[in-house]
């Protein structure tokens, strides 16, 4: 599995959850087989500021070449919806779309403390293509929620079947039908760039 000649020069800005991605998560796969794959580090991947990782994934987005698609797991997703409700124009336009994996609900019960202002999620459609993937028996976000947000945000939804919160307990390895997904944003359009 490595990136098609026409999506090398897409960067895959590769965006963990809390407490990070560790070697077995698909994210850390990704990132040892695909040269495109560059992880958007955090201070502070324990108790964060939603406004300290949107500052991190600004600076990522503006050192940018050229185009990039974000994969986000968990609370990450909370992050690209909050980065592109207040992002510039120039910067959205790097943006060809976001793979959006195992959204937490920063609302919901089960929601770890320590983590500030993810809540409320923002709930407008996204400037770019996006597809949200989300797992029946995932402890932090509903199945019915999942739906909303993808909805809210003008994403297709991938129902993933029962594999937890998608992530390295989940047993995936380097998550196949994820890459899939992930190599179709990267031959879509893009969303201002090629308008």
């Amino acid at each position: 599995m490595s990136s098609g000649s026409a999506a090398s020069t897409i960067t895959t800005l590769i965006l963990p959850g809390l407490f990070d991605s560790g070697p077995d998560h698909w994210q850390s796969h990704w990132e040892r087989m695909d040269a495109t794959c560059r992880r958007v580090q955090q201070a502070d991947w324990a108790t964060p500021r939603c406004a300290d990782w949107v500052a991190s994934l600004h600076a990522a987005v503006a050192a940018l070449d050229g185009q990039a698609v974000l994969v986000a797991h968990s609370s990450s997703c909370a992050l690209v919806a909050h980065w592109a409700a207040a992002a510039p124009d120039v910067h959205v336009s790097r943006i060809r779309g976001a793979l959006l994996v195992a959204p937490t609900d920063p609302e919901g019960p089960n929601y770890p403390a320590g983590p500030t202002g993810f809540a409320p999620m923002p709930l407008r459609p996204l400037p770019f293509p996006s597809t949200v993937v989300a797992s029946t028996d995932d402890e932090y976000v509903t199945m019915p929620r999942a739906r909303a947000y993808a909805e809210a945000w003008g994403s297709a939804f991938v129902e993933a079947g029962a594999v937890g919160h998608v992530n390295g307990a989940s047993g995936l390895g380097a998550w196949p039908a994820g890459y899939a997904l992930l190599e179709r944003l990267r031959r879509s359009p893009g969303a201002l760039g090629d308008m």
